[in-house]
């Protein structure tokens, strides 16, 4: 009811709008955006940032998933203008629709974040591997609460938590316990170059998505840019876009499976690889290629043509 009475206030809206193209962001926001650029004779730009049908909070309810997959079949074979986030997800609507979208991946800027605090600055200890969970999605199956169980195991490492999400109370509470005090620190939501002080600080990112549904299973977490910007090797689940990207860069380390005695092992086995073999050429590349001044020119492009 709360996605019906959005469309249906979106809808209102926009016929009191002014614009050139109407430019939806995911399916959640499609159907009336479709219907009033059919009304307005104007263009429709498509950026699905999910499959959005395989998001895992619908997949327990078939009426709900029925509703939006009955959208997407109706409206997207039509739609001359998509744009997606990654390739594998791209593929997967050709392979639906016969359109193959154009990938504009959320990248961050070019622009270098000089690290003006320290560890100390920022609560954390010098004597730890530093270890940084960021995002604003720190949700159920996103594998932390097998992280935060892998450092009780371990002193050697320091957790450091920067985000929210449902999970975060649940993570609070059992770090209270003995085998994690003073070994992980929790940090709310923060503007982008303040969150990047606590990656710049730290030794290892780590993404751990679990492959348990097929949106998870095509993702592409935009931490993953982040930690590459930061310079800091990266302990990720194996997911086929992560890993793309970490074998082609050589930025980090990927692991099978989610239980804190692989994670365990994974964050060892990159403090090997990251004191013998790591070095900043890898991560150079992956910066020089992976932004969004390089990336964005799809868009631009895309704009320029449907705008003349």
């Amino acid at each position: 009811m709360f996605y019906a009475e959005y469309n249906f206030r979106l809808f209102i809206r926009l016929l009191f709008e002014r614009a050139d193209v109407y430019h939806s962001n995911d399916l959640d926001t499609l159907l009336p955006m479709w219907i009033i650029s059919k009304f307005k004779k104007k263009p429709i730009v498509y950026d699905s940032h999910e499959y959005f049908t395989g998001v895992g909070e619908i997949q327990s309810r078939p009426m709900v998933k029925y509703i939006w997959k009955t959208i997407e079949k109706n409206i997207f074979p039509h739609l001359n203008h998509v744009f997606t986030v990654n390739q594998s997800i791209a593929d997967l609507y050709f392979k639906e629709y016969n359109i193959l979208p154009k990938v504009i991946r959320n990248l961050p800027t070019s622009s270098k974040i000089e690290k003006i605090k320290s560890k100390s600055d920022l609560g954390l200890p010098s004597h730890k591997w530093i270890i940084i969970l960021q995002g604003a999605g720190i949700n159920i199956d996103r594998g932390s609460e097998e992280l935060l169980e892998a450092i009780a195991l371990d002193d050697q490492f320091f957790l450091c938590v920067v985000g929210k999400g449902d999970v975060i109370d649940r993570l609070k509470n059992r770090s209270k316990k003995n085998d994690l005090l003073n070994k992980v620190i929790f940090v709310n939501t923060l503007p982008y170059c303040e969150m990047m002080q606590y990656t710049l600080n730290a030794d290892i990112g780590v993404s751990l998505d679990k492959d348990n549904n097929i949106n998870h299973k095509l993702s592409l977490p935009n931490k993953i840019f982040d930690y590459i910007k930061a310079k800091v090797p990266i302990l990720a689940s194996d997911l086929i876009e992560v890993s793309n990207i970490i074998s082609k860069y050589e930025v980090g380390y990927t692991i099978s499976k989610i239980t804190p005695n692989s994670i365990l092992q994974g964050l060892n086995n990159l403090i090997k690889i990251k004191e013998e073999s790591f070095h900043d050429e890898s991560f150079d590349k992956a910066i020089y290629d992976l932004n969004w001044e390089r990336e964005s020119q799809i868009l631009i492009k895309t704009y320029n043509n449907i705008l003349g």
